[in-house]
């Protein structure tokens, strides 16, 4: 008699024995057995990766746990349904094709593939089906596939696909990206003989941001930069950026240039309105160059080199501009790149001079101040006019080491003046609008002025409009510790900027420079003339005198000095002059040079 003596549930199996029989061989065979068919149903059952097995119709017959915790399904719910029910319909029937004519051939199929939860929910999985056959002919019994999750990995992948083609400040696309849709643009212009357009994108003057109000807020207001870009374009083009202030911008599928233009115009029109950074309201532009497929190249290094080109044309011209590339610009670009490499150099070669021109009071005819002005001797290109390398200063940066070396320069002259027994004139020195934002001014200036045994008094510090309006609570904290060491605070070139009445309020000022472009006029234009006389008649009223630069004519000196101006410089008294120069014409004349008017 054959009796039930144990069962082992694995799934669909059930081991009979005969209890009677007394063999001991036999039995031990079966404990085995057992022992093994409990290790594979606590491997089946407590195994992490989700496990189905279907008979030979793949209906399910068993699914582990694993199965229920990723798919939602019961195993009530599962057993007797086919691996359809978890079926994303992602996949067209060509690829189940495919995965059954492997298992067939091979016995097992493995690959990536999108399934369905309970729930409707889509994930992708890595999926092993391996078939099972009996060990007589061969035939199929089972099929057993296990999968796993990959949701996390996607996640995981998608991120790092991202940092690497994306630009983790703006998320816009980075060089690399931008390069792979250049090359695919180029592509399908040349097939449907079509234009593209590559704009190079500068932000204008944007390192006085990070300078005046740190890196943070220069990362604001880059993202809010990126997100107005992109709202500047279509759905095809790119908007990217590769560093800094530097985005890249191609437009695909261009009937003609004039379509490169409409969006140039509404990126500057976007930039018009200004941009909120913590407490502070900025007002950025952008100076654009512009390259076009086929005219300007090519090939992505081609035209990405001469957008860049464009663009620098663009700063040269007053910036805020959009220029396209011309054959001209490269030799002007490379004639910019040979002087910015040889004004690197020019420091360590002493190939800087400093010039003086006289200030006279139109009261009685002194030289009461001298404004120094550098000059560059370059060996090769003779003297280089200042406004063909200051620009370049500024841009670089460089500016900042040549404003220090003028201070040094002018301290040393003065010194060296007084220890001649000469009693020389204040001296009045230019600070560009970086190196006045620049941190440790007002320290510089007191280690120079210590290092040559001069009093602070002795100096004027002229600075432009431009570099106080800005940021004006920073210019007002740094114009205050240049004040409280007891120089002089002159505003340079005043009515060519914003000229706010509100800041000569707020700014402890000492003078007003009138700009030479409304005295050169002052005889013939009526609204030079009435600038002029307003800013003379503001400066009194404020308790603040006025200099009037580029006097060159008898006639615009007497209409200065009969309204009020109180002192000029200009060719009419004397041009810049060396140190050596000046100092002579200063002694040779005295202390007079004009008679009173």
């Amino acid at each position: 008699m054959v009796k039930e003596d144990s069962k082992v549930r694995m799934p669909g199996t059930v081991v009979y024995f005969d209890q009677d029989r007394d063999d001991s061989r036999l039995i031990g065979r079966v404990r085995e057995t057992s022992q093994q068919l409990r290790l594979l149903e606590t491997v089946f059952a407590c195994n992490p990766a989700a496990i189905v097995i279907t008979d030979h119709n793949n209906r399910i017959v068993a699914v582990n746990q694993g199965f229920t915790q990723l798919t939602g399904y019961s195993a009530e719910e599962a057993v007797g349904q086919t691996p359809a029910l978890l079926k994303s319909g992602r996949h067209p029937r060509e690829f189940y094709q495919a995965m059954w004519e492997a298992i067939h051939t091979r016995g097992e199929w493995s690959g990536e593939i999108w399934d369905r939860r309970k729930d409707g929910t889509h994930y992708p999985k890595w999926l092993y089906i391996n078939a099972v056959c009996d060990g007589v002919d061969k035939a199929v019994t089972h099929y057993v596939a296990s999968f796993t999750d990959l949701s996390a990995s996607k996640v995981a992948e998608e991120r790092i696909r991202l940092l690497a083609y994306h630009d983790a400040l703006t998320g816009l696309p980075n060089r690399l990206l931008l390069k792979d849709r250049l090359e695919h643009g180029l592509a399908s212009a040349r097939r449907s003989r079509g234009h593209l357009a590559v704009l190079f994108l500068d932000l204008d003057r944007f390192k006085n941001v990070n300078d005046s109000l740190g890196h943070a807020a220069g990362d604001q207001l880059l993202k809010e930069i990126a997100s107005r870009l992109t709202t500047c374009v279509r759905e095809v083009d790119t908007v990217s950026r590769l560093g800094g202030d530097e985005f890249v911008i191609v437009l695909e599928s261009l009937q003609d240039q004039d379509d490169a233009v409409s969006i140039a115009t509404k990126i500057h029109a976007a930039f018009e309105q200004p941009i909120q950074v913590g407490n502070q309201m900025l007002h950025a532009s952008a100076s654009i160059g512009i390259a076009i497929y086929p005219d300007d190249g090519d090939s992505p290094e081609m035209l990405m080199q001469n957008a860049d080109t464009a663009m620098y044309q663009a700063k040269s011209l007053g910036r805020n501009n959009y220029q396209f590339f011309a054959p001209f610009m490269n030799a002007h670009v490379r004639e910019r790149l040979d002087l910015e490499n040889r004004l690197r150099l020019a420091l360590d070669r002493h190939e800087f001079e400093l010039y003086y021109q006289p200030i006279v009071d139109l009261r009685s005819g002194v030289i009461i101040c001298a404004e120094a002005l550098i000059r560059w001797r370059n060996p090769e290109h003779g003297l280089v006019p200042p406004d063909k390398f200051i620009p370049i200063a500024e841009e670089t940066g460089f500016i900042v080491q040549i404003g220090d070396w003028v201070t040094e320069q002018a301290c040393r002259d003065l010194s060296a003046w007084r220890e001649q027994g000469i009693t020389p004139p204040r001296l009045s020195l230019n600070l560009s609008p970086r190196q006045f934002r620049q941190p440790g001014l007002a320290a510089r200036l007191r280690a120079s002025l210590e290092r040559h045994g001069l009093a602070a008094d002795q100096f004027d510090l002229e600075v432009t409009e431009s570099a106080l309006v800005d940021h004006p609570d920073a210019a007002a904290r740094i114009l205050g510790e240049l004040k409280d060491m007891g120089v002089g605070i002159v505003i340079d070139d005043f009515g060519t900027g914003y000229s706010s009445l509100a800041y000569l309020k707020i700014f402890p000022i000492d003078k007003l420079k009138i700009d030479r472009s409304f005295v050169s006029d002052i005889l013939s234009d009526k609204s030079d003339r009435e600038i002029t006389l307003a800013v003379i008649a503001l400066s009194h009223n404020l308790g603040l005198e006025v200099v009037a630069e580029g006097v060159e004519l008898a006639e615009q000196l007497d209409f200065l000095v009969r309204h009020g101006c109180d002192s000029v410089q200009g060719y009419f008294y004397s041009r810049p002059l060396p140190g050596r120069e000046f100092i002579d014409y200063y002694t040779r004349y005295g202390a007079i040079v004009a008679p009173l008017t």
